[in-house]
């Protein structure tokens, strides 16, 4: 969808509740993907699952695209999402290079980061798999599927709610407005008298 997500999100849950013969009360815990990806969506997804887990008292779990698109494989792998303007978010698992979560061009990837066994894996895993010159798979699960199993596995884990994975800026920026001037009552007392308007009451 270009836009409507959030209007959209929770008939979409309504509807598949219903379709599995289940209502809001049955939900035992709850998985949300925390990006990195779509800022607006993210922050959509994110606030939505706290809410709504606050609203039924359970739990609300986050879980990185990254982690689910890692869920399931073996060896090294080297997770690559599409990014905005040519880049891409990247993040290794079980690399013997210390690949934290960012997002880079595809020029500027190391070309040391490839190793024995390493697999690519992701929406942009075909890209960077021919930049460091590995093996490119699908993901073991679709990410919903992943991103639930995950949540279940911490069912007794860590319940901090669960954040948005931000590895850019936002797009847009609030612009940027002086704050207005405050009048005391001397100086205020004073604009009245030159211009004939009854100054403010003393309080």
């Amino acid at each position: 969808m270009a836009k409507g997500q959030a209007e959209r999100l929770f008939p979409c849950i309504e509807s598949l509740l219903s379709k599995a013969g289940l209502g809001w009360k049955d939900i035992g815990r709850i998985g949300v993907g925390t990006g990195p990806g779509n800022f607006t969506g993210i922050r959509i997804s994110v606030s939505s699952a706290r809410g709504l887990a606050m609203s039924l008292g359970i739990g609300a779990v986050g879980v990185s695209c990254f982690d689910a698109l890692a869920y399931g494989s073996n060896g090294p792998v080297l997770c690559a999402i599409h990014a905005p303007q040519g880049r891409v978010y990247v993040q290794g698992m079980r690399m013997k290079v210390d690949l934290q979560p960012r997002m880079v061009a595809i020029e500027d990837m190391p070309s040391n980061l490839n190793e024995p066994g390493l697999t690519c894996l992701g929406s942009a895993g075909a890209m960077v798999s021919e930049k460091l010159g590995c093996a490119r798979k699908s993901a073991a699960f679709p990410t919903a599927l992943a991103i639930a199993r995950i949540a279940d596995e911490r069912r007794y884990g860590d319940d901090t709610p669960p954040s948005p994975l931000y590895l850019k800026p936002a797009d847009a920026r609030p612009f940027k407005i002086s704050a207005p001037v405050m009048l005391d009552e001397t100086r205020e007392a004073s604009m009245a008298a030159d211009s004939d308007i009854p100054a403010s009451p003393t309080r």
